[in-house]
């Protein structure tokens, strides 16, 4: 094994793709390749790559995907300079725990995003 990226099912692509262009991604792959009629895209930021895709694009193929958002599941997100970062996103999406230092030396904050999956971003100090 070499890489595990993660492919999260969503609702509304348009608008995870402008959640996490806000939280420095950038997309790397795309189906189509143009235009606004996205089914399938490949996020990454720095050595963290996620994909999304709609529900929709593989409800025949594998209908026993989960129709339900978000899951039994947190992304652990490791960064440097995250009180830098946390500043820069607080006020534009929904904080579920603000800046804190862990009992194992981390600094860390969490966050929903528009599908209902929960990110932790930390920094080990």
């Amino acid at each position: 094994m070499e890489t595990l990226a993660p492919n999260f099912f969503t609702r509304n692509i348009q608008e995870t793709v402008a959640l996490y262009t806000l939280l420095g991604f950038k997309v790397a792959m795309s189906v189509p390749e143009q235009g606004d009629e996205l089914v399938w895209v490949m996020m990454v930021n720095g050595g963290v790559t996620i994909m999304f895709q709609t529900f929709d694009s593989l409800e025949e193929e594998l209908p026993e995907i989960s129709r339900n958002d978000g899951g039994s599941l947190l992304l652990y997100i490791n960064l440097k300079n995250i009180r830098e970062f946390f500043e820069s996103v607080k006020d534009k999406v929904k904080v579920l725990k603000g800046l804190e230092k862990t009992f194992y030396g981390a600094t860390e904050f969490s966050i929903l995003d528009n599908n209902n999956y929960v990110l932790t971003f930390a920094e080990h100090e």
